[in-house]
């Protein structure tokens, strides 16, 4: 039988915590969240082995392998000797068979641990202490909402593995709990799928083209299925594009020949429905809290702007770009000698602790100036949507617009919020060429700034692959789709592009090499999301003009 044979070493011991340490909590939660990013500027890998464990137990425990006791995610730093069909575990690695089910137990996360806490959260917990429990690091800090659908989920959970759904049972990763936790993923995608379908029901499909593989609506469902770092949303971003999208076409029932509003169209009904249902949603999820008083302890939660104005790892957005030119002007400052060395703070900002810092140089940065730059760069794509509107297109431009100002100037924005754009400008892509281009450029540079995310060595060769296949799909599908139109890319994009592999090749073959890996660990990471923020940025600007240029598209029928 075909084996593979992977590394199983860790320093991560999933087990029940000791029953004596259940009351024990911590003041303040957030400011002993781990980081996933910098430690110095390296990688904090406090849960690096967490996949390869669980790959270890849980084949184990399926091919009949392990020994008594042994759970999915038994392992730590133990030596396990397994003796039955011949197969063995040592030195901290494994055979195990070339199963299908290895794609469902084979990698983990630090996800894993926070999704199981919220599910015993929610399930064993009145809905008075959600947002109150601490036992674990992983506090619930999602709208309640979701909080619901754990709370829903939960119950399901508890026909596989009850003990999942203990608050005390931290980091507990039974084979079945992850059974759970991967089929309950699969299962919700099927939504997904379905929305997909119906997105390409939009798609207009007057393009002559004699092979399915060139179809527009063929080409749309791959770019959106086969997503590969479809990962996470999070869609209060893009709350201003919806509603002044709504107000203008649905409140407004027809335009004047030009586009402009016809004011004497405006129903007061379709208004006040409108406001019905937005109050009744809110309502809904906030109501409980709101009776309980909790309000204040459920925004503190949702909105932790004690964590500094960036992630451990820098999204590639303006303020990496920001930071990275602070520690610049600091270093040209100090060969200057016009900067005291002894009063320069510490690398805080390159760290990897969750945590506010201060920026040497240049002016630190505070939440409200966030604000009131997202605000700024956000703006002009409303009023585009309201004053020049562009059909549901239009409304896609904006919805995008806002999702990218909001990750390039938001404060302590998730690298994973990139996707957020990459989703809805799939739906672009197949429109015109110019869209096109954007879209490339926006989803390869996304895709790769989330290259860190995934650091252990089994999973090099499958992010690497992975993004290569949907790439090279991408680009080639979306020049034949405009093969008559002109090249997607000018010679500097195409420069820019083919330089990710060369960044990729330094960051994880010569870099661990040098002697730079000691007094400078963070290197590759600070490239990494400085080199992105450039991509994306360029996408952003690109996007805008597009936006603004665009002529607007008449409604003179009634809606």
């Amino acid at each position: 039988m075909h084996s593979n044979y992977l590394n199983a070493s860790t320093n991560h011991n999933c087990r029940r915590t000791d029953r004596r340490k259940r009351n024990r909590t911590l003041s303040d939660p957030e400011a002993r969240r781990p980081a996933t990013g910098l430690r110095a500027g390296g990688f904090k890998r406090r849960n690096a082995g967490l996949a390869l464990t669980q790959l270890r137990g849980a084949c184990a425990w399926l091919s009949g392998t392990a020994p008594e006791g042994l759970s999915a995610c038994a392992g730590g730093r133990k030596r396990i000797k397994l003796v039955k069909s011949g197969r063995r575990c040592c030195n901290g690695g494994v055979w195990i068979p070339d199963k299908w089910w290895q794609l469902v137990f084979g990698f983990g996360a630090r996800d894993f641990e926070v999704h199981r806490n919220w599910l015993a959260i929610t399930h064993s917990l009145p809905i008075s202490q959600w947002y109150y429990e601490a036992t674990s690091e992983w506090t619930l800090d999602y709208p309640p909402f979701f909080a619901w659908f754990e709370y829903a989920l939960s119950h399901v959970a508890k026909y596989f593995d009850q003990e999942m759904l203990d608050v005390y049972n931290l980091n507990y990763c039974s084979s079945r709990t992850l059974l759970f936790q991967r089929f309950s993923v699969i299962f919700t995608d099927a939504l997904f799928v379905y929305a997909v379908h119906e997105c390409c029901k939009c798609i207009d499909g007057k393009k002559a083209c004699k092979e399915l593989t060139e179809k527009p609506k063929f080409i749309l469902s791959v770019l959106l299925l086969w997503n590969f770092g479809l990962l996470i949303h999070i869609y209060l971003y893009v709350a201003p594009a919806y509603g002044i999208y709504l107000l203008r076409s649905y409140c407004f029932t027809a335009n004047k020949p030009d586009g402009s509003i016809r004011w004497n169209s405006f129903s007061f009904v379709r208004l006040i429905s409108l406001g019905l249902i937005v109050f009744l949603v809110s309502a809904l999820s906030l109501g409980p809290f709101l009776a309980l008083n909790q309000l204040p302890q459920v925004f503190s939660r949702l909105f932790p702007f004690k964590r500094g104005l960036c992630h451990a790892y820098w999204a590639p957005n303006f303020w990496a770009l920001y930071n990275v030119l602070d520690k610049v002007l600091c270093v040209i400052g100090v060969e200057l000698k016009l900067l005291d060395p002894n009063k320069i703070p510490k690398a805080s900002m390159t760290s990897g602790l969750v945590q506010q810092f201060q920026h040497t140089v240049l002016p630190s940065v505070t939440p409200v100036a966030t604000l009131i730059c997202t605000l700024t760069a956000l703006l002009p794509s409303v009023f585009c949507l309201w004053f020049k509107p562009q059909g549901p297109k239009g409304f896609l431009r904006c919805l995008i617009l806002c999702a990218l100002s909001a990750f390039m100037f938001g404060w302590h924005v998730h690298e994973k919020a990139i996707l957020l754009a990459i989703l809805p400008m799939s739906l672009l892509s197949v429109g015109k060429a110019r869209d096109a281009s954007i879209f490339l450029i926006l989803t390869t540079t996304g895709h790769y700034s989330l290259f860190p995310l995934l650091f252990t060595a089994p999973e090099l060769p499958i992010k690497i692959f992975l993004m290569l296949v949907f790439t090279i799909y991408s680009i080639s599908s979306l020049k034949t789709l405009f093969r008559k139109e002109k090249l997607l890319f000018n010679w500097m994009e195409t420069f820019y592009l083919v330089g990710l592999g060369p960044l990729e090749a330094f960051c994880e073959f010569v870099f661990p090499f040098t002697s730079w890996k000691l007094k400078y660990p963070f290197l590759p990471l600070l490239l990494t999301s400085v080199y992105c923020a450039v991509g994306i940025t360029y996408a952003w600007f690109k996007l805008y003009v597009s936006a603004l240029t665009d002529p607007p598209v008449g409604k003179t029928k009634k809606q």
